[in-house]
C-alpha cells in the first residue's frame, strides 16, 4: 500500500496524506482523522530513505564494536541500540576487529551508509587511524567514544576513572592482608593502560617500587588466564592476590587456583574488572570493579541524541567506578 493508494481510496491528493503521515500542519481535523484511520487500517509506514532524502537525515546511527564475542561490549551495543530505538533511530553495528585499518575501514562504511552519527565503544579506538578516518569522512556527524576521546570538534567522550579504581582495588586487597600482588593487563589499549597505572600508583602507596611489580599480559580469553595464572603460580608461589584487568580472565583464574587447591581468598585473593555476569556464576562469587557499563551506554546514546537535536555537551563527561564485592576478596 503506497501513499497514492491511500491518496485514491480518500480522494485527496498525495501530498495532504503525506502531511497527515509526517504530522505536519494545515490539514482539516476532520480530513486528519479520515487519512489517519487510513494509514492506520492498511499499516502504512513511510519510506525512510525517501524520507531521508527530503530531510538529509537516514534516521540510522554507526555502533562499531571490536570484537562481538567480548560480552561486555555487546552488553553496551546492546542498550545504545535499545535507547536509540525508542527516538527512532535505527542500528548499523559493525564489528571491526583490533586492527587500526580496519577500524578505518568501517567509518568509510558508516559515511557510505549515510549515519547520522556514531558511537565507538572502547578505548580501542582512540588511535590515529580512526581520528583520520573520523575527520575526513564523518566531518560534521556528532561522534561520542565509550571510554575514550579524540580531540576533533564532532567527538565526545564518555569516561571512566579506571586508574582510580585499581588503585581502589589495591588498597581493598591491602586491607585484607593481601599485598604480594599480580596485575594481569589485557589488550595494550588506552583503557587498560589507565588500569595498570592504576596499579603501579596503588602499590606504590604500599611501599613497592615499580621494578618490584609482578605485571603481567595475556589476551582475554579463559584459555590465557589459565595460562597466565599457571605462570604467576610458578613464578611467584608466595603471591596473596591477582587483579586481573578484565572478568572473563579472572573466572578462569579462580577455577585455575582452585583446582590447584589453593583456596580463594584465603591464600590468593581475586578482583576483576567489568562486574559482569560472569561475576555471579562462578565459585566463589568476583569481587570486581564496576566500570559502570550500563550508565555510559545510556549517557553515550544521550549524548548523541542531544547532538543530532541540536544540544551541546561537554567534550568529556566522567564516570566514578566502585568496587563490587563478593567472595573473592
Amino acid at each position: 500500500m503506497t501513499i497514492y493508494d491511500i491518496a485514491k481510496i480518500a480522494g485527496v491528493s498525495a501530498s495532504t496524506v503525506s502531511r497527515v503521515a509526517n504530522n505536519k500542519p494545515g490539514i482539516k481535523e476532520e480530513t486528519r482523522q479520515q487519512i489517519q484511520a487510513l494509514l492506520d487500517q492498511y499499516d502504512y509506514r513511510p519510506n525512510e530513505t525517501a524520507r531521508g532524502l527530503v530531510n538529509q537525515s537516514s534516521r540510522m546511527i554507526g555502533i562499531l564494536i571490536t570484537d562481538i564475542r567480548y560480552e561486555h561490549h555487546v552488553d553496551i551495543a546492546y542498550h545504545i541500540e535499545k535507547e536509540m530505538e525508542k527516538h527512532g533511530y535505527c542500528s548499523l553495528i559493525l564489528n571491526t576487529g583490533l586492527s587500526d585499518e580496519k577500524k578505518a575501514q568501517a567509518i568509510t562504511v558508516l559515511s557510505q551508509r549515510r549515519v547520522d552519527g556514531a558511537i565507538l565503544v572502547g578505548s580501542t579506538f582512540q588511535c590515529d587511524a580512526v581520528k583520520q578516518a573520523l575527520a575526513s569522512r564523518m566531518e560534521g556527524k556528532p561522534v561520542v567514544i565509550t571510554n575514550g576521546y579524540l580531540d576533533l570538534p564532532n567527538v565526545k567522550g564518555v569516561l571512566v576513572n579506571e586508574k582510580e579504581g585499581i588503585e581502589d582495588c589495591v588498597s581493598l586487597m591491602a586491607k585484607k592482608g593481601h599485598k604480594k600482588l599480580a596485575f594481569v593487563l589485557p589488550n595494550r589499549t588506552p583503557s587498560n593502560l589507565s588500569k595498570e597505572k592504576g596499579f603501579v600508583s596503588g602499590m606504590e602507596a604500599l611501599g613497592f617500587s615499580r621494578d618490584e611489580l609482578w605485571i603481567y599480559s595475556a589476551p582475554t580469553t579463559l584459555e590465557d588466564g589459565r595460562r597466565i595464572t599457571e605462570q604467576i603460580l610458578q613464578e611467584h608461589p608466595d603471591v596473596e592476590g591477582i587483579i586481573y584487568g578484565e572478568d572473563l580472565s579472572a573466572v578462569s583464574g579462580i577455577r585455575t587456583l582452585l583446582d590447584k587447591n589453593i583456596p580463594v581468598p584465603e591464600q590468593v585473593a581475586v578482583i576483576g574488572v567489568d562486574n559482569s555476569r560472569y561475576c555471579d556464576i562462578c565459585y566463589p562469587r568476583l569481587t570486581s570493579l564496576n566500570n559502570k557499563m550500563v550508565e555510559m551506554s545510556f549517557e553515550a546514546a544521550r549524548i548523541l541524541l542531544d547532538e543530532l537535536e541540536g544540544r551541546k555537551n561537554p567534550e568529556k563527561i566522567m564516570l566514578f567506578s566502585g568496587i563490587v564485592e563478593r567472595e573473592s576478596t
